[in-house]
């Protein structure tokens, strides 16, 4: 254990030495003064790691103490002792941010306790953590084995996505390299349950199949629209589930959770298909087949998802709501604020869906951008700057405005995305498209194996756009790579943020119902 130096200033400190002395024999190396003037004293003159403070001495009391302590040394760590229970006292030093609060009479463990929990909190979190995985790991290895239904899948992630969480937290991140295996390993085993599972899911028959893209709003939006009550579905684009783990705390100090689930986003898992697949309610073929004037295929060069409100409008009256309703796409810092200057607007109707594109704009940025890339190194980074985003944005404001108003909330997004590392190598014509999760053409020339082809596009309901089109789908962090100018593409892309692909992290998405505290 690291030899931690502690101050206690107490004007009884000779009545604690049986404490002192246990403290002592824990490893600490404590410090003692009479008073505050002392302890400010040595504050100046010494580094400590932590600082006992009794409340009530003669002189500089102990909230002058803090004061004092506070301003020389901002991080020190002090933890506040008292005869009194007032409530003023307790306001007034946690207002001086203290670490603990402590009312006498006080026993060795209690400050035992305080102190291991200011001080080697780090350290115990990361033991506790480390050791509760490795006994974990193997109950996760064998759920990956013998998963056979999208709900295990689907708890699988949810376990994996709660470790890489967890050992976020601890100091050194030494079982980090660990769970990137075994997610490689979980990666793998999906995507050969999807391919053998996708195509019959899309059948109207089947029964064992996960809530799809298709049908999120119908199923868990529409039965919640009430006369007079407004509802709002907000998709923040492109949002993975670890991402809105890190998010939910900050929103639930506004809501609670009235469900919390997930959905599996149709492919390909892009906002052209998948998206519009959310707002229109129909798979990609059958938009093309009964709205090809809002449909844009993919030999086009129009932008793929602008039809999104009209499809919304469709899909409610398909549906015979016939409800007041808006849709907005916040693409800038500007329409967010145009969002909130209309709020009270919004209230009047019955369903409001928003569209929040920051986190897909960062996903490409990081792509593009050196400096994107310097921010988000890693996956750690990727969610701290989705955090830092998000409490700074104006859709955490219109969070906060929805639950003042008591209007329920819907968060959920269109589809996740996946750091990639491993080229795969694909030919094809110049009309293919250049996404680097899937490709659609004709003449198609790859390897077959870690792929996922779909000869007939009919059969997973995309739309086919001439005699030879065939879809095929990268797997795990695979992207397709051009022969041409192969390592100018490959170094380019590597270790990028993609989607469109099959994995976990593209598939499986939160679909949120919270109601305001």
């Amino acid at each position: 254990m690291q030899n931690y130096k502690i101050l206690w200033a107490d004007d009884e400190i000779d009545l604690l030495k049986p404490h002192i002395l246990f403290l002592s024999q824990k490893g600490y190396q404590i410090t003692t003064v009479n008073s505050g003037i002392d302890a400010i004293e040595k504050v100046e003159e010494e580094e400590f790691d932590l600082v006992f403070l009794d409340e009530m001495m003669p002189g500089m009391t102990g909230l002058e103490t803090l004061q004092q302590v506070k301003l020389m040394r901002p991080q020190l760590p002090v933890v506040m002792i008292t005869k009194s229970e007032e409530e003023h006292i307790m306001d007034d030093a946690i207002g001086g941010k203290i670490a603990d609060y402590l009312i006498k009479p006080i026993n060795p463990n209690q400050i035992l306790l305080s102190a291991k929990k200011i001080l080697q909190n780090k350290q115990l979190i990361t033991e506790k953590t480390n050791l509760s995985y490795r006994q974990d790991f193997m109950n996760i290895s064998m759920a990956c084995s013998d998963a056979d239904t999208h709900e295990e899948w689907t708890e699988i992630y949810k376990k994996l996505t709660y470790w890489e969480l967890e050992i976020d937290k601890t100091e050194n991140k030494s079982m980090q390299e660990v769970l990137d295996t075994q997610k490689v390993e979980a990666n793998s085993a999906f995507a050969k349950f999807v391919k053998k599972n996708y195509v019959e899911w899309l059948k109207e028959r089947s029964e064992d199949k996960p809530l799809l893209s298709h049908r999120v709003l119908r199923e868990r939006v529409f039965p919640h629209l009430k006369s007079g009550r407004p509802l709002f579905l907000v998709v923040i684009d492109n949002l993975r589930m670890d991402q809105w783990e890190i998010l939910e705390p900050l929103i639930l100090q506004y809501f609670s959770i009235k469900s919390r689930d997930a959905y599996y986003s149709i492919l390909p898992t892009t906002t052209a298909f998948a998206r519009n697949a959310l707002f229109s309610g129909l798979m990609p073929s059958d938009m093309a087949r009964f709205h090809p004037d809002l449909w844009e295929g993919e030999d086009t060069d129009e932008a793929k998802n602008n039809k999104e409100e009209e499809f919304l409008g469709e899909n409610l009256h398909k549906h015979r709501l016939s409800v007041k309703y808006s849709y907005h796409k916040i693409l800038q810092a500007n329409q967010g604020k145009q969002v909130l200057d209309n709020f009270n607007n919004l209230l009047h109707n019955d369903l409001n869906a928003l569209v929040y594109n920051f986190v897909d704009m960062m996903s490409h940025a990081r792509t593009d951008m050196k400096m994107m890339r310097e921010l988000a190194p890693n996956e750690s980074a990727y969610r701290s700057l989705t955090k830092s985003w998000f409490e700074h944005s104006s859709l955490f404001e219109l969070f906060k405005r929805v639950a003042d108003a008591g209007a329920e909330l819907i968060v959920t997004t269109d589809h996740g995305t996946k750091r990639v590392n491993k080229p795969y190598k694909i030919i094809g014509d110049r009309n293919v498209t250049t996404n680097l999760r899937y490709k659609q053409g004709k003449n198609l020339n790859f390897e077959s194996g870690k792929v996922f082809e779909i000869e007939r596009p009919e059969d997973a309901k995309l739309p086919r756009f001439n005699v030879t089109t065939s879809y095929v789908f990268a797997v795990e962090d695979y992207f397709f790579a051009y022969p041409n100018n192969y390592n100018y593409y490959v170094n380019y892309f590597k270790d990028t943020f993609q989607h469109g692909g099959v994995s976990l992290e593209e598939m499986i998405v939160p679909l949120v119902h919270l109601k305001p505290k």
